[in-house]
């Protein structure tokens, strides 16, 4: 087994004046290395779409991560979808993206702009076969993955953008090509590459989209572990064990916590250097642990950490303020959502005499309710996460 991974990240505007997206991204995980993704177009706009593009993409997902072959899950969408009573016709269009292994990409595409792939920054022509199933014109390809290959999904409201405003005939697919291409070598995660490029498609609709627009990208990349350490352990006595366990795991190692950094000093037997600059006003300060990649203060920080990845799974409107900042949330999350894959967490279940004042908003269930939340938040992001209790 390869040790590449898949990142995938998708963005969404609605046609200008509609509540519900015609567009919709379905993503399934047949196994730990394999993923079903569907990014369905349904006719028109509106609630009409929505439904269409919903159904599609579930019944495509479902079937095809339960093994079953591409003539059969297309029989069944004509067969299932209802036909439009003004245009007579019944389907939503679809393209398909099969991770098999980590190793090979399938691509299955129906009327959707041709996905694009990027590799080693510039564009891939890819090979392409032609089939007909269900009187339906069908290009399949099956692709080696390489790492750094950006695949680009999406709908035709991308290529459509701009039409009788910024261009002619609209952003042509090979603009599209030319606009990405100059993101390429940024580095940056799949879900920032979507984001871009829809936003790029709203500015060009002149922020009133006439057709709904969304862009599904899947970045190849090697795998990166990741290590948070947050709050002491509950038994005293097991400080070393926790912290052993911790500082032996591969990848980097970041500290939240006051006394878990004491601690974490202690054990390194390394001075603990506290900052007293504030990097941001809601933020406490970071310090610094010879070893330790990243120490920063607990529950505050974790609470904007996972503000962040909330947002990050929605509209992603607050990457502006966590890309540049040097805040310990702003540094966590760069960390967490763009440089990790592989995340463990090591949670001491001690409770902080600190925080038992009634004052204080902070409760030990508070605690352990931002370590689940956050690490759901990861999971959706695509993150495989391991949560360890002492």
């Amino acid at each position: 087994m390869n040790d590449l991974c898949a990142e995938i990240g998708y963005k969404s505007i609605n046609h200008f004046g509609e509540q519900l997206c015609g567009d919709h991204v379905d993503i399934i995980e047949q196994d730990e290395n394999s993923t079903v993704i569907v990014l369905a177009d349904g006719l028109g706009s509106g609630v009409k779409a929505s439904i269409l593009s919903t159904l599609t993409s579930k019944i495509i997902s479902t079937m095809m991560a339960e093994g079953l072959p591409l003539e059969e899950c297309v029989s069944t969408i004509a067969d299932t979808l209802p036909v439009c009573s003004v245009r007579g016709v019944a389907y939503s269009t679809f393209t398909i993206i099969h991770l098999i292994n980590n190793d090979t990409a399938e691509l299955i595409q129906y009327d959707n702009p041709m996905i694009i792939l990027l590799r080693d920054g510039v564009n891939y022509d890819y090979p392409k076969t032609e089939m007909s199933i269900g009187g339906k014109q069908i290009y399949r390809s099956n692709i080696k993955l390489r790492e750094n290959d950006i695949f680009i999904a999406m709908s035709d409201g991308c290529p459509h953008a701009g039409i009788g405003l910024a261009f002619n005939f609209g952003w042509k697919r090979e603009d599209i090509i030319s606009f990405m291409e100059t993101l390429a070598p940024a580095g940056y995660t799949a879900k920032t590459l979507s984001t871009i490029l829809v936003d790029e498609c709203n500015k060009l609709y002149g922020n009133e989209p006439g057709d709904d627009a969304t862009a599904c990208v899947i970045r190849i990349r090697k795998r990166e572990p990741m290590n948070l350490l947050f709050g002491p352990p509950s038994n005293r006595d097991d400080c070393d064990r926790m912290m052993s366990l911790f500082f032996s795991k591969e990848g980097k190692h970041i500290v939240c916590g006051g006394t878990t950094s004491s601690i974490a000093a202690k054990y390194l037997n390394k001075p603990l250097k506290a900052s007293l600059t504030f990097e941001s006003s809601d933020v406490p300060p970071i310090a610094e642990i010879e070893g330790v990649d990243l120490v920063t203060e607990g529950v505050i920080t974790i609470n904007k950490v996972l503000e962040y990845a909330k947002d990050y799974l929605k509209d992603n409107e607050s990457y502006e303020q966590w890309c540049y900042k040097k805040d310990g949330a702003s540094l966590i999350s760069r960390l967490l959502f763009e440089e990790a894959t592989d995340i463990n967490f090591f949670v001491g279940r001690a409770i902080n005499p600190a925080h038992q004042n009634p004052e204080l908003p902070i409760t030990f269930s508070i605690k352990m309710n931002l370590v689940q939340e956050l690490s759901e938040c990861l999971k959706k992001m695509g993150k495989r996460i391991k949560v360890s209790y002492f």
